[in-house]
């Protein structure tokens, strides 16, 4: 017994100072087998959720607690859950006319101040901020008007109608553009071109691409006809 007590001691000793030595059983290497290459190089997945997510989960839970307590569902958000009687709401158009109408007459008026500004550098002219405001002015509840009378449900039932007018307008105000300003005085053209200018590009904007790549070839014909220049 002593000798194997003895024997145990050494042996105790001999694994604690190992242990000392190098703080661990574990001894570190800087080798790497092909395993830990390939882990290292390994791409993190991003593919996204292989199973339901925390808000489907949340959802069922909850659907549960409420058949179990007796209650009706609140929400699914598989199914629609408009109220009855209520408008259901469109990612597509989360404005309604009404603020549609202000902002865009908002970004016309800018763009009318814009163009009135452009012509009198055009023509060398001192540029008069009073009567430019008073025009964008002027203009901004007519430009309120039309955007929201063209956004209203009415309009949107016949999206080729609306394309029509849209079409025949920006064509209508494209042409008459082109002409004034091969035709006309620079007065002239310093008073029509900034509404005229703003209501043409406000057109091409709310009709389909089809509509206005033709309605731009259209005046572009009209000017080529006419042997008219843009400057």
């Amino acid at each position: 017994m002593g000798g194997n007590r003895k024997e145990r001691r050494a042996a105790g000793k001999a694994t604690n100072g190992n242990a000392k030595s190098t703080g661990s059983a574990f001894q570190p290497s800087d080798e790497l087998d092909e395993e830990g290459i390939n882990m290292i190089l390994q791409h993190p997945d991003r593919s996204g959720p292989k199973g339901k997510t925390l808000f489907e989960l949340a959802e069922e839970r909850q659907r549960e607690l409420d058949i179990a307590n007796g209650k009706t569902p609140r929400y699914d958000i598989n199914k629609d859950n408009t109220p009855e009687g209520e408008r259901p709401f469109n990612d597509d158009e989360p404005m309604g006319p009404l603020a549609e109408g202000i902002i865009y007459s908002l970004t016309m008026a800018v763009c009318h101040l814009t163009l009135d500004i452009l012509v009198y550098n055009q023509y060398r002219e001192d540029v008069i901020w009073a009567e430019i405001f008073q025009r964008a002015g002027t203009a901004l509840p007519i430009f309120f008007l039309l955007v929201y009378l063209s956004h209203v449900d009415l309009p949107n039932r016949f999206p080729l109608l609306r394309n029509l007018a849209f079409f025949a307008g920006a064509i209508a105000a494209g042409c008459y553009l082109v002409h004034s300003g091969n035709k006309h005085g620079y007065f002239y053209v310093m008073k029509a071109a900034p509404p005229v200018a703003t209501l043409w590009v406000w057109s091409t904007m709310e009709m389909d691409v089809q509509y206005s790549a033709l309605s731009a070839a259209a005046v572009l014909g009209y000017t080529w006809w006419n042997d008219f220049t843009f400057f």
